[in-house]
């Protein structure tokens, strides 16, 4: 800059700030022709910006802004031309912040699915004796399900005994539709070292869960919280979940995500099945070419492990990223859920109980310290307001800013965390679907939760409203019933009501409008993974990940968002599904 005279360095600071205040693209335009231009009624998710166009080149936007500004990109011959005008809404690529689509697609695969309305007489007399036949034509050393409804099933919970009539030769292991207690069988608990054949109990308390102890002195075979992820760590995992499995799922998870407008999604649990299968699988896919969104992977500590082993592990799977697969969180639940009564809740719950607390908040503290040191960022499970607060502590005095560490779910934020979740930088996970339920199941959680905690559980325009940054997850398939694609999600986040059900809108003041729900589904993701810079919204630089949605989702009537669906997917410019 010695070689510029006063003037020169103004005269070229004064053309800098003209090209920001004009798209700077338009600069670009004399030197490429696109590959491929849109026309329509384009949200940005740039600060809730409508265009009327973009063009796109080798998989990125080189232009954003209006109809005739698109001529210059134009080749004519060998651009590629979509007008959608009139036709619905152009968007970008939404994201899932938090789901498990690897959960539930193994189960289809190896496992049993169990719905919410199952009773607990259809489960024993039909889908353990189907499952149980399933999986000794397998070769399954596991008899593995999920989906039971603990409300469902509150008639009568099936014992390990009974779950022996059926099968007792083989470990049977049926997790809720919640995923946060399960049913098992002698031979599972055999095999976890919980007791012995004979019923002799060995083990009856595992840290963070509950082992139910029947009148009879022994494990009954309901588990809760980490007592079932203590035993489930002794199923068969690579006979039950192979290397060509996960490749298998992956590729069903891909068609599934892209049909449903999704290109960004994060992994609730890497490592559920006990090894790096599914780390494996999406590196080797994505090296081919074959991987057409980017995949954040977690891997889950639980507190029953050693930490610093497990920290060691969640380290040397980031040995698998690659392009579009980030291995970079450390997953924690502190606490289980405020329906089951295991969310840690201030006031206490109406019998006296304040639910389980899996780590102290020094741990978490200590683990945080770790993580963010070793280039982990951190996504911890904390529903009740005494869990958020104990996380929100834990960042607070353990963690960097920068590395943006998340909280997932919360049903509950006590007043004064809010600020301070901004002030930190935590990022809010958040099911956006939460505000739905028929009647009956309303009525029962109001008596289950103190006074005012179930009739406005889970806040969503309050993180908005404190500037936090809120993303969407779907928890698939972790609550039975709820919508899992972006726009079924999008109307209840607006009208706190789900189509298919006879229920009144909850938590109505906490309900948010359509730009803030697309952000949330959309640009905040991005930031979630890191990935704002590249992806998340239509903007020039970034990699061209676009749905043509088959509705205006802003303008239709509310009622009928749900009924939107991308007409198309596009994935770094090039089209990866259509209907």
């Amino acid at each position: 800059m010695s070689n510029l005279t006063r003037r020169d360095f103004i005269k070229l600071t004064s053309a800098a700030a003209l090209a920001m205040a004009v798209p700077s693209e338009v600069f670009a335009a004399k030197k490429t022709k696109a590959d491929l231009v849109v026309y329509g009624k384009i949200f940005t998710s740039e600060n809730n910006q409508i265009v009327e166009a973009f063009a796109v080149k080798d998989g990125k936007y080189v232009y954003v802004g209006d109809k005739a500004g698109t001529q210059a990109f134009v080749e004519n011959g060998k651009t590629e031309i979509i007008d959608y005008t009139g036709k619905g809404l152009v968007m970008p690529g939404c994201g899932n912040g938090h789901a498990h689509y690897m959960m539930g697609y193994a189960l289809s695969t190896v496992g049993t699915t169990v719905e919410m309305d199952d009773t607990p007489q259809k489960f024993m007399t039909e889908i353990l004796p189907a499952a149980v036949k399933k999986a000794r034509a397998n070769g399954s050393t596991t008899v593995f399900g999920q989906g039971w409804n603990l409300t469902s099933f509150q008639s009568h919970i099936p014992t390990r005994q009974e779950l022996d009539a059926v099968c007792s030769d083989i470990p049977v292991y049926f997790l809720d539709d919640e995923c946060h207690k399960a049913l098992t069988n002698t031979a599972m608990l055999v095999k976890a070292g919980i007791m012995k054949p004979d019923g002799t109990v060995l083990k009856s308390e595992i840290r963070g869960g509950v082992i139910e102890i029947g009148d009879d002195g022994t494990p009954t075979g309901f588990l809760s919280e980490q007592a079932q992820t203590y035993v489930r760590q002794f199923i068969d995992h690579e006979n039950l979940y192979s290397l060509e499995m996960a490749l298998s799922n992956l590729a069903d998870i891909e068609h599934q995500l892209l049909s449903e407008g999704y290109t960004m999604y994060h992994e609730g649990w890497g490592n559920y099945f006990v090894n790096t299968n599914y780390y494996q699988a999406a590196r080797r896919l994505d090296k081919a070419g074959k991987l057409h969104f980017v995949l954040g992977l977690p891997y889950e500590i639980e507190s029953w492990m050693d930490v610093d082993e497990a920290l060691a592990e969640a380290v040397d799977v980031k040995k698998f990223a690659s392009t579009r697969v980030m291995p970079r969180w450390i997953k924690l639940l502190v606490d289980g859920t405020p329906e089951s009564g295991t969310g840690l809740i201030e006031p206490l719950y109406p019998d006296g109980h304040q639910g389980i607390a899996n780590w102290t908040e020094e741990e978490v503290t200590d683990i945080t310290r770790k993580a963010n040191a070793s280039g982990l960022t951190m996504h911890i499970h904390a529903m009740g307001n005494a869990a958020v607060n104990r996380v929100v502590n834990a960042y607070v005095n353990g963690g960097k800013d920068e590395m943006r560490n998340a909280i997932v779910h919360l049903h509950g934020v006590f007043p004064e965390d809010y600020k301070r979740i901004a002030e930190n930088n935590i990022y809010v996970v958040a099911g956006m679907l939460w505000h739905h339920s028929d009647d009956k199941t309303q009525e029962e959680l109001l008596k289950t939760l103190p006074e005012g905690m179930g009739d406005k559980g889970y806040p969503m325009k309050s993180f908005f409203d404190n500037g936090i940054n809120v993303s969407s997850h779907s928890d698939y398939p972790a609550l039975s019933g709820s919508f899992d694609d972006p726009f079924g999600i999008l109307e209840i986040a607006v009208t706190g009501v789900n189509y298919l059900e006879d229920g009144k809108p909850w938590w109505t003041d906490e309900l948010i409008n359509r730009e803030q729900a697309l952000n949330a589904l959309t640009i905040a993701v991005a930031k979630q993974m890191f990935l704002e810079n590249e992806r998340g919204s239509i903007k020039p630089g970034k990699y061209a990940d676009f749905l043509l949605v088959t509705k205006d989702v802003l303008t239709c009537p509310e009622k009928e968002i749900h009924e939107a669906k991308p007409a198309a997917t596009y994935f770094e410019g090039k089209k990866v599904f259509s209907m």
